[in-house]
């Protein structure tokens, strides 16, 4: 067990950067999961993690306590951990990985394309949702939120672990190659989800939560697709509207 109490030592810097930067990020080739969960999670999917890194107050007992019972961590006072800022409610627990590097797209594969998704949250829920639905590969274009920072991590529950994610992705590129059907919901010349026939290989563009899918990749869409909405409301989240959609597809496909 090692202990850390100055905002001066270099480690805690470092932790500081892979918090805060992107850029950092992708330089170091590293990222930090928060919370029992996503670190149990890459674990079983991945393997051992590099360094577990605990607040005082977690080590003391409680779920983080007994999780990192007997097992090398680098302890530093809570404020210090508050100081990270990853998430909302930081779980006292965080560790340091290695990201991933992605895999080669597939052109036949089922895919989510998230076009301009900002909002970690949302980043975080659409990977998530893909991944339940058993989509294999996601592909986010110029614009969405750092798939690999703290807080799409934390949404995502563990999704980035199990499904190919490629970011600064050549959205029209693929599409232009992709070998099954491209979707999009939109209002506009669309048919209704429940009368399309979604059993085929599928690739669903998602668009930004205040523009939704650009046209130039809206006319490529093989499908046009609306979400029938009897009530008050002209649209939903897009991580609503994913879900809708995506398990229709698992729906049909029979489960």
């Amino acid at each position: 067990m090692k202990r850390i109490e100055s905002r001066d030592n270099p480690f805690y810097k470092q932790l500081r950067k892979l918090a805060g930067s992107a850029r950092e990020r992708r330089k170091a080739g590293r990222t930090l999961l928060d919370g029992v969960h996503l670190v149990s999670a890459w674990e079983q999917a991945v393997g051992p993690v590099e360094t577990l890194v605990v607040s005082a107050t977690a080590l003391a007992g409680g779920e983080v306590g007994h999780f990192v019972a007997g097992r090398e961590t680098v302890v530093i006072p809570d404020a210090l951990m508050r100081d990270l800022e990853l998430v909302e409610s930081p779980s006292g627990l965080v560790a340091i990985v290695a990201m991933p590097p992605p895999a080669a797209v597939d052109p036949e594969m089922d895919a989510i394309l998230l076009d301009g998704v900002q909002d970690p949250g949302n980043v975080g829920t659409l990977l998530r949702t893909a991944a339940a639905a058993g989509i294999g590969q996601a592909l986010l274009g110029p614009g969405c939120a750092a798939a690999w920072s703290p807080k799409v991590l934390r949404a995502g529950q563990g999704a980035h672990f199990v499904i190919n994610v490629v970011e600064e992705a050549d959205l029209a590129g693929f599409v232009a190659g992709y070998r099954g059907t491209v979707a999009a919901t939109c209002l506009d010349d669309a048919s209704s989800l429940y009368a399309a026939d979604l059993t085929k290989s599928l690739a669903w563009i998602f668009g930004s939560e205040g523009q939704g899918v650009r046209p130039e990749l809206l006319v490529a869409a093989t499908l046009r697709l609306r979400i029938p909405m009897p009530g008050a409301v002209e649209s939903l989240n897009v991580g609503a509207a994913a879900a809708a959609c995506l398990f229709e597809m698992v729906r049909q496909r029979g489960g």
